[in-house]
């Protein structure tokens, strides 16, 4: 099955044609392994074959990414870091970049930590060659390879994009909440993955980023299609014309979606696709090929 309706949707059917497919990448786009597995690849050729645009649409920075173009294919815009970066994959040069604001930022963490307790931190130091710095206790997945350990002190010594916070024991959606109550008007918090709350610029969000891609490509929302999986994508997700959710994606996702895929591990950006971009789509054909 490629996808399932969702009852009160926002509507029953995909608009045809897309023009734009948005895709996040963790969760998404990328298996479980994070691979990108062939029948993904012909699906977003499929994409390419019909004229429509692909753009990815990730939390990871422009430095996490230079591996892109050659997994995918990928050629053009892609939108980075939650929406602050607009970055030429092709070229390997950034188009537009937001950082954040440093007072603001160790602010809201002190707000945060008095209303929460300990709070662990890592930073992304801002830029096309931005690393990454965990305090004491913060530890990132093994793909993230520009990582550097740091006394606290010292992750606020150069210009930052985001903030990563992490508090055992406490929800992440709660952290998540109550990070974007104390942060009120000067900075945007999101939850990105489990166990990772970001702190972002103001005003920066997926739905941000992809509106500027877009309209670099005299494309629109209702030229669109977007696929995400956690809540850091609903802004993305409800500028679409048409929202889809993964199997796997977040339960405010699943809620906010017009359909909701098979997961990622099980190629669900591919099946969609298939069925919307394969030789049979216009015939009306409710499947494509099958899974490898």
């Amino acid at each position: 099955m490629s996808g399932t309706p969702v009852p009160g949707g926002r509507s029953g059917h995909p608009p045809r044609p897309f023009r734009l497919v948005a895709t996040d990448l963790d969760g998404t786009l990328l298996r479980g392994d994070l691979t990108v597995s062939e029948r993904t690849r012909r699906a977003l050729r499929l994409v390419r074959d019909a004229g429509a645009r692909h753009v990815v649409v990730t939390g990871r920075p422009a430095s996490g990414c230079r591996w892109i173009p050659e997994a995918l294919g990928y050629r053009g815009i892609m939108v980075c870091g939650q929406g602050a970066q607009l970055y030429d994959a092709q070229a390997h040069r950034l188009l537009t970049a937001t950082s954040l604001d440093r007072h603001v930022a160790r602010s809201a963490v002190a707000r945060i930590r008095a209303a929460v307790g300990p709070v662990s931190l890592a930073v992304l130091t801002a830029g096309l060659d931005g690393r990454f710095l965990t305090g004491p206790g913060y530890a990132l997945p093994g793909e993230f390879p520009s990582c550097t350990e740091a006394a606290e002190d010292t992750l606020w010594d150069e210009p930052i994009d985001k903030v990563l916070l992490r508090r055992p024991g406490l929800d992440d959606d709660v952290l998540t909440d109550t990070a974007a109550a104390l942060c009120g008007p000067h900075a945007t918090a999101v939850l990105a993955a489990d166990r990772q709350v970001e702190l972002l610029p103001a005003g920066v969000d997926k739905a941000a980023g992809l509106a500027r891609a877009a309209a670099l490509l005299g494309l629109g929302h209702q030229d669109t299609i977007a696929f995400g999986d956690m809540p850091n994508d609903l802004p993305m997700l409800r500028w679409a014309g048409y929202a889809v959710a993964m199997g796997n994606a977040h339960s405010q996702v699943l809620a906010a979606a017009d359909e909701v895929a098979p997961s990622n591990t099980e190629d669900g950006v591919a099946a969609v696709l298939e069925r919307l971009f394969g030789p049979r789509s216009a015939r009306g054909a409710s499947a494509g090929v099958g899974a490898e």
